[in-house]
């Protein structure tokens, strides 16, 4: 069995506090990376990687919209329909910059999202001739009649981040940073937002346009089962008919699979949110719990021969660095076992 590990997030962003990986107890992760041929990319965004996994074609953008739409609502994805994502964001500013934070750091109500929406779809979309669907509470769709020359930023990319690094680019970025705009004084004073602000919750001032393209005419990967809760990877294993399984609580579970063969893919994303967000603790908390569940097991599989290949897939906002762990490197001492901080480049902070 041959298994993709992918970890967004495995290593901090900051390269600048190599401290934060002290007293981490990660001897199975230090064993098994130790015990790999490292090859580094340049940094790449997971759902970037994932397209490319599934041999997605890039058009203006990777489409992530219309792949996301066919899991949500197949129904409504016809030939050459183009569908962009539209996520309900909050703004802040700080300083010059603009910083945007995602659903991750919000909650957003059914009756709030169609309500915003319904007010965007009159006052804004009414003169552009499209609207705003809120198939989700925390991520919409807009269909257009044509695809936009413009280059957009994922809402990944963006997140804690300055907007004005990530505005759309391309010869029809100025009509799209308008409608920016006008949403944005739209839901400044909008009724929904006063009352979330009375409650002491983020206002929901602005929405983020990214990930628009058509439907792929096909989609397939190397994998033969993907586990993961990630909302896109499922997306595509609806799409490419791959196998699908919500992500296990931990390795033991996923290992209790008789059925375990081939070449799976396990994607445990439960780190990101945490160090988009700089929230250190967490992150450290986290990472060692996934030593107990994940990395320990893992590496005693591949020991006893149930693993024969990991192919281990760290991604941030700095790097990808590819592992390739073979069953047979497990013997060799002279592989000697490197601290986690031993793989950072330093980078500028942001």
């Amino acid at each position: 069995m041959h298994l993709t590990l992918l970890i967004p997030s495995l290593f901090w962003p900051d390269t600048t506090q190599p401290q934060i990986y002290e007293d981490l107890p990660l001897s199975s992760l230090e064993k098994l990376l130790s015990k790999g041929a490292l090859r580094r990319h340049p940094a790449q965004e997971i759902d970037a990687w994932l397209c490319s996994a599934f041999n997605i074609a890039k058009q203006h953008n990777w489409p992530i919209a219309p792949i996301m739409l066919h899991a949500d609502n197949s129904s409504l994805i016809t030939h050459n329909d183009f569908w962009m994502r539209a996520d309900p964001v909050h703004l802040r500013i700080e300083q010059n910059h603009i910083m945007l934070a995602d659903s991750q750091a919000f909650k957003i109500s059914p009756e709030e999202a169609q309500q915003i929406t319904q007010s965007f779809n009159q006052d804004v979309g009414r003169h552009y001739d499209f609207s705003l669907l809120p198939l989700r509470n925390d991520h919409w769709y807009i269909r257009l009649p044509h695809s936009p020359q413009m280059q957009t930023y994922s809402l990944g990319q963006v997140t804690c981040r300055n907007i004005n690094d990530f505005l759309p680019t391309g010869s029809e970025s100025i009509f799209w940073h308008k409608i920016f705009n006008e949403t944005q004084m739209l839901l400044h004073e909008h009724p929904i937002n006063q009352q979330r602000e009375s409650h002491g919750e983020l206002p929901i001032n602005s929405v983020w346009f990214w990930g628009g393209g058509i439907m792929p005419d096909s989609m397939h990967s190397q994998y033969s089962h993907i586990w993961s809760d990630d909302d896109f990877a499922r997306a595509l294993a609806s799409a490419s008919h791959t196998p699908y399984s919500k992500l296990p609580i931990n390795a033991n579970e996923w290992l209790s699979d008789n059925q375990l063969s081939g070449t799976p893919l396990v994607i445990l994303d439960n780190l990101s949110v945490h160090a988009k967000y700089r929230n250190a603790y967490e992150w450290r908390e986290i990472l060692k719990r996934m030593q107990n569940d994940w990395f320990f097991p893992l590496y005693q599989a591949l020991k006893a021969g149930r693993i024969n290949r990991i192919t281990l897939v760290a991604v941030n906002e700095h790097s990808l660095l590819e592992f390739e762990i073979m069953r047979s490197n497990v013997w060799k001492f002279w592989l000697m076992t490197r601290p986690l901080s031993s793989y950072i480049v330093k980078h500028d902070a942001n």
